[in-house]
């Protein structure tokens, strides 16, 4: 579980870190960060530090279709938290 923990941690750093890193990029409209790499961190479980990032550097906030893949991601994970934390009787 430690491990579990431990992991999350760094991945959610690190998509914090990443998204900066975009942000960062694009306001000095040099090459960006792909968005498939930002949905990946967060599909494993950066997305508490994906939405942190969006919400601190307001980034990616008006694009819709990026909110309606990130939403989606959210979704997925909670039905599977759902799924294994449920009491199965």
């Amino acid at each position: 579980m430690e491990v579990l923990l431990i992991f999350f941690l760094v991945v959610n750093v690190l998509e914090f870190v990443i998204a900066g890193i975009d942000k960062f990029l694009a306001v000095k409209q040099k090459r960006r960060i792909p968005e498939n790499t930002l949905f990946f961190l967060s599909f494993i479980g950066g997305s508490i530090g994906l939405l942190i990032a969006m919400l601190i550097f307001r980034h990616k906030t008006s694009k819709t279709s990026f909110i309606i893949k990130f939403a989606l991601i959210i979704l997925v994970q909670i039905v599977v938290i759902y799924y294994f934390l449920h009491d199965k009787k």
